[in-house]
């Protein structure tokens, strides 16, 4: 099992609607389970950047991890969800 940390800082609404609306099916497909979202984090020590969204997500292994992005039947997802704002995928492994 694998975990990551997706943060998204939201410029385009309409482009997040349009993500969420499909990102559950894409996860689905490649046996991705979310953890937890946060649509307030906070900061608990120092002075991070806080993302408008944070998710921390489950993949079955890093290869799970890696074909799902690399899946090209899910680029039109994934460009969707950086047309979105400023975000950031980072592997826990």
């Amino acid at each position: 099992m694998t975990h990551a940390i997706i943060t998204l800082t939201v410029t385009d609404p309409t482009a997040m609607d349009a993500y969420r609306a499909q990102a559950a099916v894409a996860m689905n497909s490649h046996g991705i389970s979310v953890v937890q979202v946060s649509t307030a984090p906070q900061a608990l020590d120092g002075q991070p950047h806080l993302p408008t969204v944070c998710v921390i997500v489950k993949f079955p292994d890093t290869d799970a991890a890696q074909a799902w992005m690399d899946d090209p039947a899910l680029a039109e997802i994934h460009a969707l969800r950086r047309a979105a704002g400023k975000v950031g995928i980072t592997m826990l492994a």
